[in-house]
């Protein structure tokens, strides 16, 4: 794979204290996995530290690319973090976000070394401003009025990431960068690390400890918008189907703002008298995560959990609509563990947060494609 910055200056090349300064979303924060990896291998005896918001800090437990993790909190001012990081006299930061105050952090703290993509009002923090990469594709949001006229027409020819290449997903933006410090830029399949003692936990938490039956996952919500979300009642459908032809036992999943969505499929499915442990908003990080090595298959919106339970060898099936699993589908692109659903309408991907049409995208997505998809990754 080519990169811009196969040679790393020479100042570079022998840390002995490295920071990542980490992003800051679930999913993106799992799509850097790889390139941890690749740095670790670069760097098996430098000790690796990882910056990131408080919320994902327990993502990175038992990680093998991560030696220690630096939080801040929602509301920590820069000044705050910047003095944090000086007492960790690390000698190279390298910032996967392209924000200007993740550079911003590691130039306060006085890194002498920093290493990061060359953005607007930033270049002047970084040490080495890595260009962007060859084959880079940006996600872009059409306007309504786009939507609009590709509808109308009905052209497949404007379609965008229709015709993407493998090397276009997002983990390679990533690797570029650990490769700008001499890390190996060949992709790997993002991965999490969580423990057989947690997974029993949560078992016994959740009351799953004694279950027989198969355990699939139903994780219908998506913070981003509902643009995002395949419909509640799609979700029902499939989820009756699936367990009328598994006997399954459905762990609903969902953070705090998905509890009314996931009380009001949990009371459709319970009518049916199937079997259900709604979780939506229940569980810490780590308890999410062992709870999504559990499942035979996870059926999921394109979410954060969704990065998560492939990055942990769970199956996924996704209905993607608004968005592009060319660009950020979960786990390696092309696993064959996973199914990527799209319907094949001219405006999708839009990037929205809410369709100003008819939600064509997702309403194009059958049901019984959908159950056809998990059953053929339960077996």
């Amino acid at each position: 794979m080519e990169n811009a910055s196969s040679h790393p200056p020479s100042s570079i090349l022998h840390p002995r204290r490295i920071l990542v300064r980490g992003v800051n979303w679930l999913g993106d924060a799992v799509m850097t996995t790889p390139a941890l990896l690749r740095l670790r291998e670069k760097f098996p005896g430098v000790h690796i530290a990882l910056l990131c918001p408080e919320k994902l800090a327990d993502l990175w437990q038992q990680h093998p690319a991560v030696d220690e993790v630096i939080f801040f909190a929602a509301d920590e001012s820069i000044f705050s973090v910047g003095k944090k990081l000086r007492l960790g006299k690390f000698d190279l930061a390298l910032v996967l976000p392209n924000s200007p105050r993740s550079a911003l952090e590691v130039f306060l703290a006085g890194i002498p070394q920093r290493v990061g993509y060359a953005r607007p009002w930033r270049n002047f923090f970084l040490t080495q401003a890595v260009p962007s990469r060859i084959g880079a594709v940006k996600m872009r949001k059409r306007s309504e009025a786009e939507v609009r006229s590709l509808v109308a027409s009905n052209s497949k020819l404007k379609t965008q990431n229709s015709k993407l290449e493998p090397s276009a997903h997002q983990i390679f933006e990533y690797l570029n960068l650990a490769a700008a410090l001499g890390a190996n830029p060949e992709p790997l399949a993002p991965q999490l690390m969580v423990t057989p003692e947690e997974i029993e936990a949560a078992k016994k938490k959740f009351g799953l400890e004694n279950i027989s039956q198969p355990v699939f996952g139903l994780n219908p919500g998506a913070e981003y918008g509902p643009a995002k979300r395949w419909p509640a009642e799609k979700f029902v459908a499939a989820a009756r189907e699936i367990q009328k032809q598994t006997g399954c036992v459905w762990i609903l999943f969902g953070g705090k703002s998905d509890q009314s969505l996931a009380a009001q499929i949990e009371s459709q499915i319970q009518d049916l008298k199937f079997e259900i442990r709604n979780v939506a908003g229940k569980t810490t990080l780590r308890e999410l995560m062992a709870l999504l090595k559990c499942c035979r298959v996870l059926l999921t919106n394109d979410t954060g959990p969704m990065h998560v339970a492939a990055a942990l060898g769970t199956p996924v099936v996704v209905p993607f609509g608004s968005t592009s699993p060319e660009l950020t589908g979960p786990g390696l692109p092309g696993d064959p563990r996973n199914h990527l659903l799209k319907s094949d309408v001219a405006c999708s991907p839009c990037f929205l947060r809410e369709c100003p049409v008819d939600f064509r995208c997702m309403n194009g997505i059958a049901v019984e494609r959908v159950v056809a998809a998990v059953m053929a990754r339960a077996k």
